[in-house]
């Protein structure tokens, strides 16, 4: 069996220009090199008790997630913040739209902390709510606002969602896309269309292959074009109205590459985010969610070979837990979530020994109509048949 072994290589720590949140977070940082970090976070997290509750997403860096109370994808993450009451400081240690989910669906008196305000989401960065609004206007000028029903990925700011639950529409994650659609175009009548924010490859995939939808009914919203790029006959012919978002993890992994790992290793099984570019979903062997993802290779046999198509930390965490299996990762060069890997030892430290000394640093508050209106859309969502809501 041929293993691809990739190195694990140091990040640079610029900012990220889509970020909104400007810069890394105020205060001196511990040394990146300092040989303490790993006591001083246990000493702080012992300290600290019951008031703490620590959250680490699957892409995190494993240095990191070895403090986390809980590990899993965003919306997962956030429902069990709210299940811990008492907690008063939630440390989340993912991305800021994650952060935001955890500080909706928390009670008012526990703070929810990023500790990074750098830490954000491209994709996510690519829906602004002016954008949004402005499309929304343009799409009532084509004639067809009334028609359209808005679902936004959980990978998008809390004014998005709130977008959503104002505009009677819903939220979905990578699990329940095809309900969420389902519900969408059930809304409106015969002639429903979706505006689906902001990931354009999650949308068309569960357009196309889950809901039978053609590829020819399926346009992309660019809001960086007039209009969108698209004529009022285009929008009156589509179904769904794609924003012209992706992931930038997900978005790398080639057709290409999977024809040559074929060709290399017998049996292989290709194994996917639905992130990806259409051409690779089909020509993938299996496509999920993280948690699915995670699932189908524990419940893999032994001397299986898997090429896995999403973010490097959790290959390799997945290839350091399955030493039985043949685990390497779709893409030729190393792909971290830049932005995830903000949240490092360093700034966790950091963040946890204010909260020993009384100082909440980089709270992520979400206000009162913002959040009103985005659990309207949350809602929505949970209220869904089905399928389950993990991202």
């Amino acid at each position: 069996m041929t293993t691809v072994d990739l190195p694990l290589l140091p990040l640079g720590r610029g900012t990220d220009p889509l970020s909104e949140r400007g810069v890394d977070c105020p205060g001196e940082l511990p040394a990146a090199s300092d040989p303490d970090l790993v006591a001083r976070a246990r000493a702080a997290k012992e300290k600290l008790g019951d008031k703490l509750f620590v959250l680490g997403h699957h892409y995190q860096r494993d240095e990191v997630i070895q403090f986390a109370d809980v590990t899993g994808d965003s919306f997962k993450l956030a429902r069990d913040a709210a299940a811990r009451p008492d907690a008063e400081y939630i440390v989340f240690c993912g991305v800021h739209f994650m952060a935001e989910s955890a500080d909706i669906l928390t009670g008012p008196e526990q703070r929810v902390i990023l500790p990074d305000l750098a830490a954000g989401c491209s994709m996510a960065d690519m829906a602004r709510i002016a954008q949004v609004e402005k499309a929304w206007e343009a799409l009532a000028a084509a004639g067809v606002q009334d028609v359209v029903v808005p679902v936004t990925y959980m990978n998008s700011s809390a004014a998005i969602k709130a977008f959503c639950g104002r505009n009677g529409g819903v939220v979905c994650t990578s699990s329940n896309a095809e309900v969420a659609l389902e519900w969408a175009f059930a809304q409106k009548g015969d002639d429903t269309k979706v505006l689906f924010l902001p990931d354009q490859h999650l949308g068309r995939n569960t357009a196309v292959l889950q809901l039978g939808y053609s590829l020819d009914e399926c346009v992309v919203w660019n809001p960086h074009k007039p209009n969108g790029g698209l004529t009022a006959d285009e929008l009156a012919q589509a179904k769904v109205i794609l924003w012209k978002g992706h992931c930038s993890v997900h978005g790398r992994f080639s057709a290409d590459v999977i024809d040559e790992l074929r060709a290399k290793v017998p049996d292989l099984n290709v194994l996917v985010h639905p992130e990806c570019q259409h051409d690779v979903v089909l020509k993938a062997d299996l496509v999920g969610s993280t948690e699915f993802i995670i699932k189908t290779i524990e419940a893999a046999p032994a001397g299986s070979s898997w090429a896995i198509g999403t973010e490097l930390n959790l290959v390799q965490r997945l290839k350091n837990a399955h030493p039985d299996k043949n685990i390497m990762f779709l893409d030729r060069n190393v792909c971290y979530c830049s932005t995830m890997n903000r949240i490092d030892l360093p700034h966790f430290v950091w963040a946890l020994e204010n909260l020993v000394e009384g100082t909440v640093v980089n709270q992520i508050e979400v206000d009162p109509q913002t959040e009103a209106d985005a659990l309207t859309a949350l809602q929505r969502m949970l209220d869904l048949p089905g399928k389950s809501h993990r991202d």
